[in-house]
């Protein structure tokens, strides 16, 4: 084949178990010859509408089908696949779409609202309800073979946009690849797989950790269509889920199920999780249960896998992000780029075949990304142990100086979850007249509980230094998040001004 690229998996894996099931979505059970066959009749409806090599495709709606056609069959012509989160509002959506210059749309019936009210997108609509089929029924049948190497992009995957606007970050076919790699070395992917798609696809992790390898190996990747808790333990049970990956948020909903203890989790090889630092207590909570708890660091801009922690250390170095991946170097330096010393905080950088070249049609973003050798700045604090496995503190625009101290929210987040009425815990920066900065923190309290907030400092204050210690304490029914699940600080500390003459924001625990 002259295509090097991921539009020609489904060939590849069907020429070697075209009757072996690729996907399950609610009912329906579709084989990888079938994902060939669909993906290469898009593709020909795609060329139809004007597709050619270098194009954009954009795709807006749940876990589906559809999502892993379209962009297979993108990836067959050249063409660049735009997964779009389906949260998104009109406005946010024509940005993407005129920023990106996708050509295409096709849209989930979920999504026909925001599709809308768009203003200034031009290009051709497929909506999925109606007009998907149809278009993919009159597709040919004929191989497409478009030449196609490891350099050329993949995708324009959206960051969260958690300040200014977002940035499109460019995925070549080789990031996919090698990323794929460095999950075989991490992880015992096997063939007989079953990989629980509960994350949504337009987020790296979901699709790069874990659909595609799966789909490389030859597994079954159970799609949802959105994170429940129920669902997933369903789920789990009807298919005989091998393998799950989730943010943080995900795992301790599981956990605090009343079904946890009782569940059937007996097919259950491994969880993954990345995105945010993971408190130790949530992993001791699988660990009790049998499960292997694998954890890993990375961003979009490294496809995503940068560390990883696999089985031999998920329980020795619980809470650690491992080490670097087989194709990928990371160092931590201190501000003028000197590699800081074994426990000394510092800015994690990256560089391998997994990192990304840059940001769609942003030079200048791109530019401030990498230093002048090459290597990615992630705007991570971290540190190294003596056996150089990575601990992620926080990013550095979230520290906060409080009397001259440097204060890491992730820390007291961290120690916060251990707190039994704590369901969950955000902590931000906020202005102080004489510390400079002071900690506010946002709690979801778990249900049936209470908690008072002199109760929770006093709680932190036995585990924390006090200038750790959050001054302020807002109980809140939900943490405001991105369409990829990270908690939107920017939100909290808006919504920090917009009440800071309340009583709770006087300040209580001084550095």
């Amino acid at each position: 084949m002259l295509n090097l690229g991921t539009g020609s998996w489904p060939a590849r894996r069907a020429r070697r178990a075209p009757d072996r099931v690729a996907l399950r979505h609610r009912d329906r059970e579709i084989t990888y010859g079938e994902v060939s066959e669909r993906s290469t009749r898009l593709a020909h409806a795609l060329a139809g509408l004007g597709v050619q090599s270098g194009a954009r495709v954009a795709y807006l709606g749940r876990n589906h089908p559809a999502f892993v056609e379209s962009m297979f069959a993108a990836h067959l012509l050249g063409a660049i696949f735009v997964p779009l989160s389906f949260r998104l509002a009109a406005p946010e959506l024509d940005y993407m779409l005129g920023q990106s210059g996708a050509e295409v749309l096709i849209h989930a019936p979920e999504c026909d609202t925001a599709v809308g009210g768009l203003v200034s997108y031009t290009g051709a609509r497929v909506p999925l309800a109606s007009a998907y089929e149809g278009l993919l029924a009159g597709g040919a049948t004929e191989p497409i073979d478009v030449p196609l190497g490891l350099d050329d992009p993949a995708l324009v995957l959206y960051t969260s946009g958690t300040t200014g606007l977002p940035k499109g970050t460019v995925l070549t076919h080789g990031n996919l690849a090698f990323n794929t790699l460095n999950m075989f070395v991490d992880v015992d992917i096997r063939e007989d797989e079953v990989a629980l798609v509960a994350a949504p696809l337009f987020h790296v992790a979901a699709l790069n950790q874990l659909l595609l390898p799966t789909f490389m190996k030859g597994g079954t990747s159970v799609l949802m269509d959105g994170w429940d808790v129920d669902g997933c333990l369903d789920a789990i049970e009807r298919h005989g889920v091998t393998w799950v990956f989730g943010v943080a948020a995900m795992f301790a909903g599981l956990a605090r199920s009343p079904r946890w203890d009782a569940a059937d989790l007996s097919s259950l090889r491994h969880v993954m999780s990345g995105g945010a630092p993971i408190p130790t207590s949530l992993i001791h909570r699988y660990q009790e249960r049998g499960i292997v708890f694998c954890q890993g660091y990375g961003l979009t801009e490294t496809a995503p896998g940068a560390t990883f922690l696999g089985a031999d250390g998920s329980v020795e170095k619980a809470g650690s992000a491992g080490t670097p991946c087989f194709f990928a170097d990371v160092k931590v330096v201190r501000p003028d780029l000197s590699e800081a010393a074994p426990g000394e905080p510092g800015e994690v950088l990256i560089s391998g075949p997994s990192v990304t070249p840059g940001y769609w049609d942003a030079p200048e973003a791109t530019a401030a990304a990498f230093t002048a050798d090459g290597w990615f700045r992630s705007g991570d604090v971290a540190f190294r142990d003596e056996d150089g496995h990575l601990t992620i503190v926080d990013r550095l625009k979230d520290m906060y100086i409080s009397g001259g101290e440097n204060v890491y929210p992730a820390e007291a987040e961290a120690v916060a979850a251990g707190h039994p009425a704590v369901a969950e815990c955000a902590v931000v920066g906020v202005p102080d007249e004489k510390w400079g900065e002071a900690g506010a923190a946002f709690v979801v309290v778990r249900p049936g509980a209470s908690l008072a907030p002199d109760d929770f400092r006093a709680f932190l204050r036995e585990r924390l230094a006090s200038y750790k210690v959050p001054g302020h304490v807002h109980l809140v029914e939900q943490l405001p998040r991105t369409g990829s699940g990270k908690v939107r600080k920017s939100t909290l500390r808006a919504r920090y001004a917009a009440t800071s003459g309340e009583p709770e924001g006087q300040r209580t625990t001084e550095p």
